[in-house]
């Protein structure tokens, strides 16, 4: 019984999201058919529904759709093993920490994508330029939320380390670490945002494989169902990484 409610309770936000995104179609085809809206600008939810039959045949969606998530896999990654690192080195060392996390504050609200040229022109026309761009664009949200999440680990807790004489590096994995992971992971679903943002607009400016070349290659032809049908296809690969994250999290937070 106390299983069946539960799913019942998980199951009504879910209900609740799809119904309102189907309503939003549905008002969004009757101001199109009015003419309120300009169908120039905005197609019609039904042809785009339409469309996605065509983009999944005749564009390869699927094989794009690996393109982009592989990555985004690397990229996320690479921000994980690289920004927490960091956010606890700027944690321990205060000095450090004073003098650099204004500019890695800095660096987030940044335009970095403007400076794919110089990208182009170290690492070629490939994944691995598109990779790094996302990875630097995804550094600043994590770094912070590191820094962040460790400074804000309450006091007794850090007592009660030191009362049972733990290493600097059992203090780390017992108490800083688990105490700083809901801080941290709020940092990691930015930090996978910006990535996301980053690896697609990217595959759009220069023109390289994945769901962003699609996206390109769809809007110049002036093919609106089927650009708004790519972007569909961008959001279901966004949703799938942040239900990954939250199952991740789940695991690594047990419940009480």
């Amino acid at each position: 019984m106390a299983s069946s409610s539960l799913a019942q309770h998980r199951a009504i936000p879910i209900i609740l999201g799809a119904s309102t995104i189907i309503g939003a179609f549905v008002v969004l085809e009757v101001l199109l058919r009015m003419g309120v809206v300009n169908k120039y600008v905005v197609p019609l939810p039904s042809q785009v529904v339409m469309a996605l039959e065509r983009i999944i045949v005749e564009e390869n969606i699927f094989g794009r759709m690996r393109e982009t998530a592989y990555e985004m896999v690397v990229s996320c990654v690479m921000v994980i093993v690289l920004g927490v690192p960091i956010g606890s080195l700027l944690y321990r060392w205060r000095s450090l920490r004073s003098a650099v996390l204004d500019w890695i504050a800095a660096m987030a609200a940044a335009p970095l994508v403007l400076a794919f040229p110089l990208f182009l022109v170290m690492f070629g026309r490939s994944p691995t330029t598109v990779i790094v761009m996302s990875v630097i664009t995804g550094l600043a949200p994590i770094i912070i939320k590191t820094t962040e999440g460790l400074l804000g680990v309450r006091p007794v807790l850090i007592n009660v380390g030191r009362s049972l004489k733990l290493t600097d590096a059992q203090m780390f994995r017992m108490i800083l670490l688990p105490a700083a992971l809901p801080t941290i992971f709020s940092g990691i679903r930015l930090s996978w945002t910006f990535v996301l943002i980053s690896v697609v607009g990217i595959e759009f400016l220069i023109n390289l494989g994945g769901l962003g070349q699609l996206i390109n290659d769809l809007s110049e032809r002036y093919d609106l169902p089927g650009t708004y049908g790519a972007i569909g296809f961008v959001i279901l690969v966004s949703v799938a990484f942040f239900m990954i994250l939250e199952r991740v999290e789940t695991w690594l937070r047990p419940a009480k």
